[in-house]
Protein backbone atom coordinates (compact mmCIF):
# COMPACT_ATOMS: atom_id res chain seq x y z
CA UNK A 1 0.00 0.00 0.00
CA UNK A 2 2.98 2.00 0.21
CA UNK A 3 3.95 1.77 -2.95
CA UNK A 4 0.64 2.84 -4.07
CA UNK A 5 1.06 6.41 -2.45
CA UNK A 6 4.61 6.90 -3.39
CA UNK A 7 4.08 9.14 -6.39
CA UNK A 8 1.56 10.70 -4.30
CA UNK A 9 4.02 13.53 -3.22
CA UNK A 10 4.39 16.47 -5.92
CA UNK A 11 7.89 16.38 -6.09
CA UNK A 12 7.96 12.32 -7.06
CA UNK A 13 5.05 13.28 -9.49
CA UNK A 14 7.09 15.79 -11.23
CA UNK A 15 10.07 13.55 -11.88
CA UNK A 16 8.00 10.94 -13.00
CA UNK A 17 6.06 12.57 -15.07
CA UNK A 18 8.86 14.34 -16.30
CA UNK A 19 10.74 10.99 -17.46
CA UNK A 20 7.30 10.00 -19.28
CA UNK A 21 6.34 12.54 -21.56
CA UNK A 22 8.98 12.48 -24.23
CA UNK A 23 7.57 8.88 -24.65
CA UNK A 24 4.13 10.01 -24.53
CA UNK A 25 4.57 12.85 -26.75
CA UNK A 26 6.93 10.48 -29.38
CA UNK A 27 3.91 7.61 -28.97
CA UNK A 28 0.96 10.31 -29.75
CA UNK A 29 3.12 11.35 -33.01
CA UNK A 30 3.30 8.10 -34.13
CA UNK A 31 0.13 6.49 -33.25
CA UNK A 32 -1.83 9.62 -35.03
CA UNK A 33 0.38 9.24 -38.30
CA UNK A 34 -0.45 5.24 -38.47
CA UNK A 35 -3.87 5.50 -37.32
CA UNK A 36 -4.69 8.16 -40.19
CA UNK A 37 -2.78 6.95 -42.91
CA UNK A 38 -4.61 3.55 -42.16
CA UNK A 39 -7.90 5.15 -41.89
CA UNK A 40 -8.06 7.60 -44.61
CA UNK A 41 -5.61 5.75 -47.57
CA UNK A 42 -5.75 2.47 -46.35
CA UNK A 43 -9.00 1.43 -45.44
CA UNK A 44 -12.07 1.00 -47.96
CA UNK A 45 -14.72 3.10 -49.07
CA UNK A 46 -17.78 2.01 -46.80
CA UNK A 47 -20.54 0.52 -48.71
CA UNK A 48 -23.65 2.82 -47.68
CA UNK A 49 -21.90 5.85 -46.19
CA UNK A 50 -19.38 6.31 -48.82
CA UNK A 51 -15.79 7.96 -48.41
CA UNK A 52 -17.89 10.19 -45.57
CA UNK A 53 -17.58 7.65 -43.03
CA UNK A 54 -14.02 8.01 -42.37
CA UNK A 55 -14.35 10.74 -40.13
CA UNK A 56 -15.67 7.94 -37.49
CA UNK A 57 -11.13 7.51 -36.81
CA UNK A 58 -11.45 10.89 -35.46
CA UNK A 59 -15.30 10.97 -33.80
CA UNK A 60 -14.96 7.69 -31.72
CA UNK A 61 -11.91 7.86 -30.35
CA UNK A 62 -12.69 11.98 -29.18
CA UNK A 63 -16.45 10.55 -28.04
CA UNK A 64 -14.44 7.73 -26.16
CA UNK A 65 -11.97 10.02 -24.48
CA UNK A 66 -14.79 12.66 -23.61
CA UNK A 67 -16.57 10.07 -21.24
CA UNK A 68 -13.81 8.49 -20.14
CA UNK A 69 -11.80 11.36 -19.42
CA UNK A 70 -15.19 12.99 -17.12
CA UNK A 71 -15.04 9.89 -15.11
CA UNK A 72 -11.18 10.12 -14.36
CA UNK A 73 -11.87 13.97 -13.20
CA UNK A 74 -14.99 12.89 -10.99
CA UNK A 75 -12.66 9.83 -9.70
CA UNK A 76 -9.46 12.49 -8.81
CA UNK A 77 -11.57 14.84 -7.67
CA UNK A 78 -13.34 12.46 -5.26
CA UNK A 79 -10.48 11.49 -4.01
CA UNK A 80 -9.06 14.90 -3.21
CA UNK A 81 -12.17 15.70 -1.56
CA UNK A 82 -12.39 12.48 0.54
CA UNK A 83 -8.84 11.98 1.46
CA UNK A 84 -7.45 15.79 1.49
CA UNK A 85 -5.08 14.52 -1.10
CA UNK A 86 -3.80 17.80 -3.14
CA UNK A 87 -2.40 15.78 -5.93
CA UNK A 88 -5.71 14.19 -6.54
CA UNK A 89 -7.77 17.49 -6.52
CA UNK A 90 -4.53 19.07 -8.83
CA UNK A 91 -5.09 15.93 -11.47
CA UNK A 92 -8.99 16.34 -11.35
CA UNK A 93 -8.16 19.81 -12.80
CA UNK A 94 -5.52 19.53 -15.01
CA UNK A 95 -7.82 16.31 -16.70
CA UNK A 96 -10.80 18.99 -17.37
CA UNK A 97 -9.42 21.28 -19.73
CA UNK A 98 -8.22 18.10 -22.13
CA UNK A 99 -11.97 16.33 -21.35
CA UNK A 100 -13.80 19.36 -22.89
CA UNK A 101 -11.53 19.67 -25.69
CA UNK A 102 -12.09 15.75 -26.75
CA UNK A 103 -15.91 16.87 -26.18
CA UNK A 104 -15.81 19.50 -28.99
CA UNK A 105 -13.95 17.65 -31.00
CA UNK A 106 -16.61 14.99 -30.64
CA UNK A 107 -19.66 17.59 -31.29
CA UNK A 108 -17.68 19.18 -33.85
CA UNK A 109 -17.03 16.05 -36.13
CA UNK A 110 -20.14 14.53 -35.37
CA UNK A 111 -21.69 17.15 -37.11
CA UNK A 112 -19.49 17.12 -40.20
CA UNK A 113 -20.73 13.33 -40.41
CA UNK A 114 -24.20 13.85 -39.68
CA UNK A 115 -24.50 16.52 -42.53
CA UNK A 116 -23.83 14.17 -45.05
CA UNK A 117 -25.61 10.63 -43.36
CA UNK A 118 -28.25 12.72 -41.90
CA UNK A 119 -28.87 15.47 -44.17
CA UNK A 120 -28.36 17.67 -41.34
CA UNK A 121 -25.83 19.52 -39.13
CA UNK A 122 -27.61 18.47 -35.12
CA UNK A 123 -31.04 17.37 -34.34
CA UNK A 124 -32.08 16.82 -30.37
CA UNK A 125 -30.84 13.37 -30.71
CA UNK A 126 -30.74 12.00 -26.78
CA UNK A 127 -26.92 11.26 -27.48
CA UNK A 128 -25.90 14.44 -29.28
CA UNK A 129 -28.10 16.37 -26.25
CA UNK A 130 -26.54 14.18 -23.76
CA UNK A 131 -22.78 14.66 -25.07
CA UNK A 132 -23.92 18.67 -25.11
CA UNK A 133 -24.60 18.26 -21.56
CA UNK A 134 -21.32 16.62 -21.02
CA UNK A 135 -19.71 19.79 -22.45
CA UNK A 136 -21.73 22.00 -19.93
CA UNK A 137 -20.56 19.82 -16.95
CA UNK A 138 -16.47 20.38 -18.17
CA UNK A 139 -17.13 24.05 -18.28
CA UNK A 140 -19.26 24.21 -15.28
CA UNK A 141 -16.56 22.55 -13.39
CA UNK A 142 -13.68 24.26 -14.72
CA UNK A 143 -15.85 27.53 -14.30
CA UNK A 144 -16.37 26.72 -10.46
CA UNK A 145 -13.01 25.92 -9.06
CA UNK A 146 -11.21 28.93 -10.84
CA UNK A 147 -13.90 31.50 -9.72
CA UNK A 148 -13.15 30.11 -5.83
CA UNK A 149 -9.96 31.78 -4.61
CA UNK A 150 -9.54 29.24 -1.66
CA UNK A 151 -7.83 25.80 -3.06
CA UNK A 152 -9.64 23.13 -1.07
CA UNK A 153 -13.44 24.98 -0.71
CA UNK A 154 -12.52 24.86 -4.74
CA UNK A 155 -11.97 21.31 -4.40
CA UNK A 156 -14.49 20.00 -3.03
CA UNK A 157 -16.97 22.03 -5.14
CA UNK A 158 -15.45 20.58 -7.79
CA UNK A 159 -16.02 17.53 -6.75
CA UNK A 160 -19.60 17.85 -5.91
CA UNK A 161 -20.19 18.76 -9.64
CA UNK A 162 -17.95 16.09 -11.01
CA UNK A 163 -19.49 13.54 -8.83
CA UNK A 164 -23.08 14.34 -9.80
CA UNK A 165 -22.23 14.93 -13.49
CA UNK A 166 -21.02 11.73 -13.96
CA UNK A 167 -24.54 10.32 -13.50
CA UNK A 168 -24.73 11.98 -17.84
CA UNK A 169 -21.74 9.16 -19.03
CA UNK A 170 -23.64 6.17 -18.76
CA UNK A 171 -26.65 8.35 -20.38
CA UNK A 172 -24.28 9.09 -23.34
CA UNK A 173 -23.26 5.32 -23.92
CA UNK A 174 -26.47 3.58 -23.40
CA UNK A 175 -28.89 6.10 -24.99
CA UNK A 176 -29.02 4.31 -28.53
CA UNK A 177 -30.39 1.38 -26.47
CA UNK A 178 -32.29 2.98 -24.20
CA UNK A 179 -34.37 5.27 -26.82
CA UNK A 180 -35.31 5.11 -30.52
CA UNK A 181 -32.07 7.70 -31.67
CA UNK A 182 -30.93 8.44 -34.81
CA UNK A 183 -27.42 8.15 -34.12
CA UNK A 184 -26.06 4.69 -35.11
CA UNK A 185 -25.21 1.61 -32.44
CA UNK A 186 -21.72 0.99 -31.68
CA UNK A 187 -19.68 -0.56 -34.15
CA UNK A 188 -16.94 -1.87 -31.42
CA UNK A 189 -18.06 -3.31 -28.49
CA UNK A 190 -16.41 -5.68 -25.38
CA UNK A 191 -19.32 -8.22 -25.80
CA UNK A 192 -19.66 -8.20 -29.46
CA UNK A 193 -17.51 -8.79 -32.49
CA UNK A 194 -17.07 -5.91 -34.46
CA UNK A 195 -18.92 -4.94 -36.82
CA UNK A 196 -16.45 -3.45 -39.27
CA UNK A 197 -13.67 -4.47 -41.39
CA UNK A 198 -10.46 -5.58 -40.05
CA UNK A 199 -8.39 -2.63 -41.32
CA UNK A 200 -10.71 -0.30 -39.75
CA UNK A 201 -10.94 -1.45 -36.80
CA UNK A 202 -6.89 -1.26 -36.65
CA UNK A 203 -7.22 2.51 -37.96
CA UNK A 204 -9.68 3.27 -34.77
CA UNK A 205 -7.93 0.97 -32.54
CA UNK A 206 -4.61 2.99 -33.34
CA UNK A 207 -6.52 6.29 -33.59
CA UNK A 208 -7.62 5.82 -29.96
CA UNK A 209 -4.35 4.81 -28.28
CA UNK A 210 -2.97 7.83 -30.09
CA UNK A 211 -5.39 10.11 -28.40
CA UNK A 212 -4.83 7.86 -25.20
CA UNK A 213 -1.36 9.12 -25.35
CA UNK A 214 -2.16 12.60 -26.17
CA UNK A 215 -4.48 13.12 -23.39
CA UNK A 216 -1.84 11.68 -21.09
CA UNK A 217 0.98 13.73 -22.24
CA UNK A 218 -1.02 16.96 -22.01
CA UNK A 219 -2.31 16.06 -18.52
CA UNK A 220 0.76 15.49 -17.06
CA UNK A 221 2.40 18.42 -18.61
CA UNK A 222 -0.62 20.89 -17.44
CA UNK A 223 -0.78 19.16 -13.74
CA UNK A 224 3.27 19.49 -13.46
CA UNK A 225 2.76 23.40 -14.21
CA UNK A 226 -0.17 23.39 -11.40
CA UNK A 227 2.67 21.21 -8.84
CA UNK A 228 5.01 24.25 -9.67
CA UNK A 229 2.14 26.60 -9.03
CA UNK A 230 0.92 25.49 -5.92
CA UNK A 231 4.72 24.08 -4.42
CA UNK A 232 6.31 27.48 -5.43
CA UNK A 233 7.64 28.30 -1.89
CA UNK A 234 8.30 24.98 -0.91
CA UNK A 235 12.87 24.09 -0.88
CA UNK A 236 12.38 21.41 -3.74
CA UNK A 237 11.00 23.62 -6.31
CA UNK A 238 13.14 26.81 -5.20
CA UNK A 239 16.26 24.03 -5.74
CA UNK A 240 14.37 23.59 -9.36
CA UNK A 241 14.43 27.34 -10.38
CA UNK A 242 17.79 27.69 -9.10
CA UNK A 243 18.71 24.29 -11.22
CA UNK A 244 17.51 25.87 -14.31
CA UNK A 245 18.47 28.98 -14.06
Amino acid sequence: MTRFFTFAAPVRFYALTGRLLPWLWAAAALLAAAGLHRGFFVAPTDATQGEAYRIIFIHVPAAWLSMLLYLAMAFWAVIGWAFKARLASLLARAIAPTGALFTVLALVTGALWGQPTWGTWWVWDARLTSELILLFLYLGYLALVNAIDEPRRADAAGALVALVGAVNVPIIYFSVRWWNTLHQGASVSLTAAPKMAETMLQAMLLMSLACWAYAFAVVFTRARAMVLERERDTAWVQALKETST
